[in-house]
């Protein structure tokens, strides 16, 4: 499967599409974290106690910014930004070369199921390399909660953290919910790839706009409202999987069944709106970085 060759180098631009994708994603993850953060806690919130109070997505902000200041709505950054050095590059190209060798750049128009499958496969590929970087990232996000009480934490920095899941779990350990995992990589990216690349050749063909920051915008606003309702309940699941130390489910499905029965259908779509509201500036923040990078490299539009 080869890639298409720059015409202003006639090199192979793969490699540079993997520099831009993990420059891009870097970006976007630090500027949306804080918010990738409170969906994480929120979802943990109330986890097996149906006796739990309520809260929302504001509440569980303050309530860190109170206890840790600033610099806690940033705890587990690093391993979310090594975690992106292989699933966002996977992802996008893996996605761009599926769905170039497809026949789409051929003169060929792949219809949305077919891009959403391409999605999802490109998606599950990088969710799986990527799963011990995500791992360690929640369960550090789930360390400041630990803190807040007057706990001490599990961990003291992402190193620490592969040290010890591999020490006391096993190297199995850190692939532990990678079926919820891939599970809710293969929604989200069905959800975001496909839709992005479908509403952005919409917009062009319709001549809404061209295909500039305006364009970018509004796929990235459909895409992340897409990706957010498809994944939500996996997402729920694979982050309590993950930060499951001692065996309280035996399965995702377990994990599914027990959240409902203790807390509720809605309970699936815990985090909803941060959720939401991370994807939407994330996918803003990379898709225009993306754009632009190729741009000033010589490649062409995604």
């Amino acid at each position: 499967m080869k890639s298409k060759q720059s015409p202003e180098t006639g090199r192979d631009p793969t490699g540079t599409k993997i520099l831009l994708t993990s420059l891009s994603a870097a970006v976007a993850e630090t500027a949306t974290f804080p918010i990738d953060l409170t969906k994480t806690r929120l979802q943990l919130h109330g986890e097996s106690l149906s006796a739990s109070r309520p809260t929302t997505a504001f509440r569980v902000a303050a309530e860190i910014l109170r206890r840790q200041g600033p610099l806690g709505l940033y705890q587990g950054l690093s391993p979310a930004i090594i975690r992106h050095l292989f699933y966002t590059p996977i992802r996008i190209v893996g996605y761009e070369t599926l769905r170039n060798a497809a026949g789409e750049g051929s003169g060929g128009a792949l219809s949305l199921p077919g891009r959403a499958l391409i999605g999802g496969i490109s998606g599950v590929i990088a969710q799986v390399v990527a799963s011990p970087a995500d791992l360690v990232k929640v369960r550090m996000q789930a360390d400041g909660r630990l803190l807040s009480q007057g706990i001490q934490p599990r961990y003291s920095g992402p190193f620490d953290a592969f040290s010890k899941i591999i020490q006391s779990e096993g190297m199995g350990g850190l692939w532990k919910g990678v079926v919820p995992n891939a599970q809710r990589a293969f929604l989200v990216n069905m959800g975001e790839l496909a839709c992005y690349d479908q509403a952005k050749r919409f917009i062009i063909r319709a001549h809404i706009a061209e295909d500039n920051i305006y364009t970018h915008t509004l796929a990235s606003i459909m895409s992340g409202l897409s990706a957010t309702a498809l994944s939500c309940p996996a997402d729920v699941v694979k982050t309590r999987m993950m930060n499951q130390y001692k065996a309280m489910y035996s399965s995702s499905y377990d994990c599914l069944v027990k959240t409902v029965q203790i807390e509720g259908l809605r309970a699936l779509w815990k985090g909803f709106f941060p959720t939401w509201a991370r994807l939407g500036p994330w996918q803003f923040v990379f898709w225009v970085s993306y754009e632009r990078f190729r741009n000033l490299a010589g490649l062409s539009s995604f």
